[in-house]
Formats: C-alpha cells, structure tokens, sequence
C-alpha cells in the first residue's frame, strides 16, 4: 500500500506532465537530447576522425543526422500533444530550420575551440553540445511546437 502522500506526489506529477509543464519538458527535451547528442557525437568523431571530413563537414552531417532523431523523438514524446505524435515533412521541416541557431551555436563554438584555441575535437564537440541546449529548447517550445488556438 502506497503513502497519501506517494499517491499525491504521483499524481500531481501526471498532472503536471499532462499538462506539459515547461521544467517537465525542458527535462525530456533534455533526455531526448541525451541521447541525440551521442549521436551526434559519434556522427562527428567519424566523420572527422575517420573519414577525415573538414571540422564544419564533419559538424554538418552529424547535425543533420542527430536533427532528423530529434524531430521523431520530440515530435512523439516531448511535445507529443502539441504535435498531436504525427510526423509531417512541414513539421520536420520547420524543426529542422527552427534548429539552426542551435546548429550555428554549435558549429561556431567547436570550430573556434579547435581552429583558435587548439582544443582538442572531442572536447570541443562536448563543449558545442551544451553550448546549444539552450538554443535549440527555446526555438523547439516557443515557435515549433508552441500551442496552437484549438490544441488544447
């Protein structure tokens, strides 16, 4: 038998998520890019490690890659009622431009970290990543995946 209050916990929790609070979507958009981030990371480390791709080739085809898992995964899970869990080619489109601020936040921070300071790709790919968090959640919340008037 479960606590009063374990069950309200509980259930303020599902409310809260039902109703999409922005911490709650912050941490899965964060979570979701947990994981594309080591997508991403491995995507670069290849190209540029082993296919000796340019560092902005490199970060390019990582990008496009790693945007392509964000879209599916935000679209079906992060905000999945705002989105209503369709996958649509306007969607992907309008996630994928929505993310180029975070995509020139990240390519600016890892080609100036290893072109200007000579860090070292690994690290400044880590650094990049983090450096775009912010960015590509404010655009993902505020203008793709934003409530529309009837969403509700």
């Amino acid at each position: 038998m479960m606590p009063a209050a374990v069950k309200s916990l509980i259930e303020r929790l599902k409310i809260a998520w039902h109703e999409r609070a922005i911490a709650l979507k912050a941490l899965s958009f964060a979570m979701v890019g947990v994981l594309n981030s080591a997508v991403d990371f491995a995507v670069f480390s290849f190209a540029y490690y082993f296919l000796v791709l340019p560092i902005v080739a490199a970060n390019t085809l990582a990008w496009i890659i790693a945007v392509s898992g964000s879209y599916v995964l935000n679209s079906m899970i992060t905000f999945a009622h705002e989105s209503g869990r369709r996958l649509t080619p306007k969607g992907y489109f309008g996630f994928a431009l929505s993310q180029v601020g975070g995509f020139l936040a990240n390519t600016i921070t890892v080609w100036c970290l290893v072109e200007l300071l000579n860090v070292p790709a690994w690290a400044a790919k880590i650094a990049a990543i983090a450096a775009s968090f912010a960015v590509n959640f404010s655009l993902s919340h505020f203008v793709v995946f934003r409530p529309r008037g009837d969403a509700r």
